[in-house]
């Protein structure tokens, strides 16, 4: 992920979003990690002829090309899917905000180049009003110095851990924060089969 990203924020204004809710089991099954995004929300997003519920918010015009999602509790609880972050992803966030996280959904979506930023509900609450007051509120979102901005108000500082904020700004995961330490890991194994050639 970039040092800074600006977007239109969605607003998806429910506690205790589940992954099953995020993408239904039923998209489980493929074992590729494309098309995800049309999985995204489906109960929420679609009628049951497959057509687009007018009353979602994600179908509402005027949220198309949304990358951050500004939501509220708990997002992200249930299952420990790793299809969840890929759906949002694919879909176009880039940013989420809420109150509070799944901690596997978390470390998921910083996985996947994904930012969460918990915030108080009391912010919460103040940004879904802008959103209500102007619906097409653009909000920046500044990695390195950990602050949110929005035209008319103030600055909004968020934490991040500097281990996920590392990984964020260097484009890695996990696996490849592990094969920064190959030669460490080589040279380990090698002292290794020195020490204890029975192994």
């Amino acid at each position: 992920m970039a040092s800074y990203h600006q977007g239109l924020v969605a607003p998806l204004d429910k506690n205790n979003v589940d992954t099953d809710q995020i993408i239904p089991k039923q998209f489980l099954t493929s074992t590729s990690r494309d098309g995800f995004d049309k999985a995204l929300f489906y109960d929420w997003r679609y009628l049951e002829d497959g057509q687009p519920d007018p009353s979602f918010v994600l179908n509402y015009p005027k949220y198309q090309g949304a990358s951050i999602l500004l939501t509220r509790d708990n997002f992200g609880c249930g299952s420990s899917r790793e299809h969840a972050p890929w759906a949002l992803k694919q879909y176009g966030f880039t940013v989420i905000l809420a109150e509070s996280f799944a901690d596997i959904f978390f470390n998921n979506c910083g996985n996947n180049q994904m930012l969460c930023i918990a915030l108080p509900a009391e912010t919460l609450d103040v940004l879904f009003a802008r959103c209500e007051q102007d619906e097409s509120m653009q909000l920046e979102v500044d990695l390195q110095a950990q602050q949110l901005r929005c035209a008319g108000l103030t600055a909004i500082d968020f934490e991040i851990r500097e281990d996920i904020k590392a990984r964020l700004l260097s484009g890695l995961d996990f696996i490849g924060e592990t094969e920064l330490l190959a030669d460490n890991i080589t040279a380990f194994e090698q002292q290794l089969a020195v020490e204890r050639p029975w192994q």
